[in-house]
């Protein structure tokens, strides 16, 4: 099961959020530090609203896209 942490960037819809995850990796040529980020659908029964940096775990299919569960708000956004 894979965790993961990330912030909110969109709680528009009912009991989905949309969680921006970001990773570091090396260039494989210019062995360069580069920034990838992704973009998950996430089940939200916590409660998360925009801003908030949260971790995610792997469930099973809630929907066509939605395979993450909000385990917990870590920080709250500023107010």
């Amino acid at each position: 099961m894979r965790t993961l942490t990330g912030k909110v960037i969109s709680d528009k819809m009912e009991k989905t959020v949309v969680v921006d995850v970001v990773r570091s990796m090396t260039h494989p040529l210019y062995h360069k530090r580069i920034r990838r980020t992704k973009k998950y659908l996430v089940h939200n029964e916590k409660g998360a609203k925009a801003g908030d940096m949260v971790k995610i775990r792997e469930t099973r299919p809630m929907s066509k896209n939605k395979v993450f569960e909000v385990t917990e708000v870590v920080k709250h956004a500023a107010a």
